[in-house]
C-alpha cells in the first residue's frame, strides 16, 4: 500500500493559490514568487529567536529567502539578499513605492504620501460604503479611488486581474441585473395597484334602491275638509 505523503501539501497549496485569488499555474508564473508569501505574511510581531532584544520587531522581508516576516537583527543572515522594509499606517501594512517598484510593476495601484514618503497597500481594506460623489471604487473591494487607479493595493491587483475574479465579476453583474429587472417589474405592478386602489376610492359608490326610493318620495296631502260653518252661511 502506498501512502501520498505529498497530498496534503498540495491542496494546503491550492488552498493558498485560492485565498490569494491565484486560478492555476499560468497565473503563477505571472507573479514574482515571493509576492504571494509577502502578501500572506504577518508582520509587526516579535521575533522569537531575538526575544530579548528591544529591536525584535518584525517588519522585514527577504525576497529571495520567503520564510517570513524578519527583524533588523535578522538581516544579517541576508546580506547579499534583496530585502524589503514594511511600514504601517492606520493599523495596516505599507511600502514605499522607491522600493516595490524596483521589483514590480504597481501600474494601476493608488499610491499614497505618508509621512512625506510615497506608499502603497499591501493588502486590501474594504469600505462600508463609497462617500458621496465618488466615480472610481477599486475593482476588487469598491473602496474609493482616484480617477486614474484601477487597484487600491497589490493584493487586489493579484485578485483583480485573476481569470477567475473576472468570471465571477461578470457573473455578479449578470445576477445584479436579473435582480434589478425583478425589481422594476415589481414597483410598476405595485405602482398599478396602487393607482387602480385610488381610482376606486374617488368613485363615488351607488346607494341601494330601497334607500334611494324612500329618500325622494313626498308624501301625498290628504283631502281637504270644508270648515262646517261655511255650509251654515251659505243655506241661509
Amino acid at each position: 500500500m502506498v501512502i501520498d505523503q505529498e497530498s496534503p501539501l498540495k491542496e494546503l497549496n491550492l488552498k493558498n493559490r485560492r485565498i490569494m485569488g491565484g486560478g492555476g499555474p499560468e497565473e503563477d508564473n505571472r507573479w514574482p514568487p515571493w509576492l504571494q508569501p509577502l502578501l500572506s505574511t504577518r508582520f509587526f510581531v516579535q521575533c522569537k529567536p531575538h526575544a530579548d532584544s528591544h529591536r525584535s520587531e518584525c517588519n522585514m522581508y527577504c525576497l529571495d529567502c520567503t520564510n517570513g516576516a524578519l527583524c533588523s537583527l535578522c538581516l544579517a543572515h541576508h546580506r547579499d539578499h534583496r530585502t524589503i522594509q514594511i511600514r504601517r499606517s492606520s493599523y495596516h501594512d505599507v511600502i514605499r513605492v522607491s522600493e516595490i517598484q524596483k521589483v514590480f510593476d504597481i501600474t494601476g495601484v493608488q499610491t499614497y504620501i505618508i509621512n512625506s514618503a510615497r506608499v502603497v497597500f499591501l493588502n486590501e481594506r474594504p469600505q462600508p460604503r463609497p462617500g458621496k460623489g465618488v466615480t472610481n471604487t477599486c475593482k476588487v473591494c469598491d473602496r474609493s479611488l482616484v480617477d486614474s487607479f484601477r487597484f487600491c493595493s497589490l493584493g487586489c491587483k493579484v485578485v483583480g486581474t485573476g481569470n477567475d475574479h473576472s468570471k465571477k465579476k461578470s457573473i455578479k453583474k449578470r445576477s445584479m441585473a436579473a435582480a434589478s429587472d425583478s425589481d422594476e417589474s415589481y414597483t410598476s405592478s405595485s405602482h398599478g395597484s396602487e393607482r387602480s386602489n385610488v381610482t376606486q376610492s374617488f368613485t363615488p359608490t351607488t346607494p341601494p334602491p330601497s334607500a334611494v326610493g324612500r329618500g325622494s318620495t313626498k308624501r301625498r296631502k290628504g283631502i281637504p275638509h270644508r270648515a262646517p260653518f261655511g255650509s251654515l252661511i251659505m243655506e241661509f
